[in-house]
């Protein structure tokens, strides 16, 4: 049976939970099989083969101060950084053990799409990897608003859904999933990132959706937690670079989209 959002967060806060729910799930598909019913759907970790690489890809919030030294060495501790990515991390390979995957961290701060665009062969392309996930965004606007950055909220859906038909041509095969970028109201963030930012929110759906990409709604959480009664500050105390709270919330709802 589906597991409950409550049970789903319990099982990926706790190894032990993780073991519980991968002997629940595995249970009571045997009794399916034995009972003569359909067996379950496969699951986005069934079309991942063992031994495969897994990419978290975009800008400072997946960076969270990933070691460059170690960045070309498969689940370094250092090299996954201190954000969403490596809890991502820890959950996988906790998780599914037997499976071999390599997983690296390949963010970097300050990046916009067009950044990606230029490292792409290097950092995505050439590590070959099974499963891509992006998270950009943030930058594009705030850039702009700095008077650093002139591209528009139309140019950004243009560039990203080019880089994800870039990935697909080149990776057959790949899963994509592209993260919401996101926005917390305190710190850096006003009125000013506002329609605007809404706008490229609207763009990285149309982008994930048009490449069949599994797409994590990152603003729709938060907006949902601070609309729960919790303050923004609590999630990203600038606004955009998520806490120690926010980057646990984001690994979580990574981790349920997809299915992981």
């Amino acid at each position: 049976m589906p597991m409950t959002r409550r049970a789903m967060l319990a099982a990926t806060m706790s190894t032990a939970g993780a073991g519980a729910a991968f002997a629940a799930t595995g249970c009571s598909a045997l009794s399916k099989a034995d009972a003569g019913q359909p067996t379950p759907e496969p699951t986005m970790i069934d079309q991942i083969p063992d031994n495969a690489t897994i990419l978290l890809q975009g800008d400072s919030i997946t960076d969270a101060g990933r070691s460059r030294d170690t960045q070309d060495t498969a689940n370094d501790f250092a090299m996954l950084g201190n954000g969403y990515a490596k809890l991502i991390a820890y959950h996988l390979l906790s998780r599914y053990p037997g499976k071999g995957l390599s997983i690296y961290n390949r963010g970097i701060s300050g990046h916009k799409v067009p950044d990606l665009d230029a490292r792409w062969d290097r950092d995505c392309i050439d590590l070959q990897p099974a499963l891509v996930s992006i998270l950009i965004g943030v930058n594009d606007i705030w850039h702009k608003l700095n008077g650093n950055y002139d591209g528009t909220a139309v140019q950004y859906g243009e560039q990203l859904s080019a880089l994800l038909d870039r990935t697909e041509e080149n990776l057959p095969g790949v899963k994509l999933v592209v993260c919401e970028p996101f926005v917390l109201r305190c710190g850096a963030v006003n009125d000013g990132w506002f329609p605007e930012f809404n706008e490229r929110r609207a763009l990285c759906r149309q982008a994930a959706d048009a490449a069949g990409a599994v797409f994590v709604p990152f603003q729709t959480m938060f907006d949902e937690a601070v609309a729960a009664g919790s303050q923004p500050n609590v999630w990203a105390g600038d606004g955009v670079h998520p806490s120690a709270q926010g980057a646990a919330l984001m690994a979580m709802r990574w981790i349920h989209e997809t299915g992981l």
